[in-house]
């Protein structure tokens, strides 16, 4: 379950995030971050089916994923605004491995959940 979902991190982090989903990251007003973490979320599903656990359970995880993804992202779209960090400083690289720290141990908690 762990590898299916970081492998499904990188791809929807790393690899289908256009400029318009980065943009709307930080601002509740725009679709960006929620396709983003929609993106996520979806993409949660096929690893939580692994436990076979009951589709109620897997909706409420998702759900999870869902919120905790769009926070953790939106969080740090408002902090590296307002640090004024890009890729050239350590604030904008710290924000980055706290955020990917964040995304990490969120799939150790849905992994908990899904096994307990």
């Amino acid at each position: 379950m762990l590898a299916c979902l970081q492998l499904k991190h990188f791809f929807a982090d790393y690899v289908l995030q256009p400029a318009w989903i980065l943009r709307g990251k930080g601002d509740f007003r725009m679709i960006g971050g929620y396709i983003h973490a929609g993106g996520h979320a979806l993409g949660t599903v096929p690893a939580l089916m692994l436990a076979n656990i009951g589709s109620t359970r897997i909706a409420i995880l998702v759900l999870a994923e869902f919120v905790l993804h769009y926070l953790i992202d939106h969080g740090k779209a408002l902090l590296s605004r307002h640090c004024r960090a890009d890729a050239t400083t350590r604030a904008y690289w710290a924000m980055h491995g706290a955020d990917q720290l964040m995304h990490q141990l969120t799939y150790a908690a849905l992994i908990l959940a899904a096994l307990a």
